[in-house]
């Protein structure tokens, strides 16, 4: 299991750490990123033997009591979060050392978090790569606006935008619209048939083995276990990908003064979990040291900090703060922070 340490509430280092430019961490992270085989090959497994397993026994539960089979999808939704954050080390390389392996654990993965992996892995590249510039944003991101744009909106289109960054609407919509429908085609690439292949290539091996679990078992399992599952991890994903970046002292910039590394580094917030959500979130919490360095595995994350403390004093964020940012949804230019709606109005007025 990956500990992440406990460090003291003060921050002796935090004017250190601001001190530190962005690049000048880039080559002090540069050392942690070559991944242990053996680490990742085992990770993987204490993974997908679990998920297997809560499958099955959530399958032969079906004959005791429904109740019983849904409550046994909550771990497997557990155990399918994990899966997912690890098929995104696959997609930046970091799992292991070989590509082409990586590539085709990620494929695998892909296909039980029904993610076509060639098509995310180039929406998420766009995102580590634009993250925090206003004149690309887009893919691979939450529509955000600043206040100005907002402010010259029609009251039609205001009330979309309300409507669309409503927690209500974010988070129990828009995950099960993103995983079951969206990623079933290329949207935003569509102009590339290696994109159409990966997305039409993990629809056929997902129908075929839905279609399979129907032939076995009637639309039971598919009901009462792929969907429960399915909705719930992607709904978690969705979260913590939210709080990630959709925080106060965020980062966005036009693009003339908008810096890859800057924004990689203060653009992302630093979760920080209890060990055990830290685990099957596979470290992901520690999301502004990913974005400095995305080659980093995930389970050398936690080394980072403990050898860094400076970094564990940059966007922490509780998961009783995290919930404030729900509220924020629209960026103060002015004032570099992300607003509510309330606020935003008063700024104007």
């Amino acid at each position: 299991m990956n500990i992440t340490p406990d460090f003291p509430t003060e921050k002796p280092d935090a004017k250190s750490a601001q001190a530190k430019s962005a690049q000048a961490w880039v080559r002090i992270l540069a050392k942690y990123r070559d991944p242990d085989t053996t680490r990742s090959f085992l990770e993987l497994a204490v993974t997908v033997v679990p998920f297997l397993a809560l499958w099955a026994l959530a399958w032969a539960a079906l004959s005791v009591s429904v109740w019983l089979t849904l409550l046994l999808s909550v771990p497997t939704a557990m155990f399918l979060l994990r899966l997912f954050t690890i098929q995104h080390d696959c997609g930046h390389g970091s799992l292991f050392k070989n590509r082409d392996l990586s590539d085709w654990v990620g494929r695998v993965l892909g296909v039980a978090t029904v993610t076509p992996y060639a098509l995310w892995r180039r929406t998420h590249s766009i995102h580590h790569s634009t993250h925090g510039n206003l004149a690309k944003r887009g893919i691979g991101d939450i529509v955000t606006l600043t206040v100005d744009e907002y402010n010259a909106r029609s009251p039609l289109w205001k009330l979309q935008y309300r409507a669309y960054r409503n927690p209500v609407f974010l988070f129990a919509f828009v995950p099960s619209y993103l995983f079951l429908i969206q990623q079933r085609f290329p949207v935003g690439l569509t102009n590339d048939k290696k994109y159409w292949i990966s997305a039409m290539g993990t629809n056929l091996a997902i129908f075929a083995i839905l279609g399979t679990m129907y032939a076995f078992g009637g639309w039971a399992p598919i009901l009462f276990i792929f969907l429960p599952s399915t909705i719930m991890a992607a709904t978690l994903g969705m979260w913590l990908f939210y709080v990630q970046h959709q925080f106060e002292e965020t980062t966005w910039d036009q693009n003339e003064d908008w810096q890859l590394h800057d924004s990689a580094l203060h653009g992302s917030s630093y979760y920080v979990l209890p060990n055990w959500l830290n685990w099957f979130s596979a470290n992901i919490g520690i999301h502004h040291v990913h974005h400095l360095y995305a080659r980093i595995p995930f389970y050398r994350l936690p080394e980072v900090l403990r050898d860094n403390e400076e970094l564990a004093q940059i966007n922490r964020m509780t998961i009783t703060e995290s919930f404030a940012s729900a509220r924020m949804r629209l960026w103060d230019e002015q004032g570099k922070r992300l607003l509510t709606f309330a606020q935003a109005k008063a700024l104007t007025a």
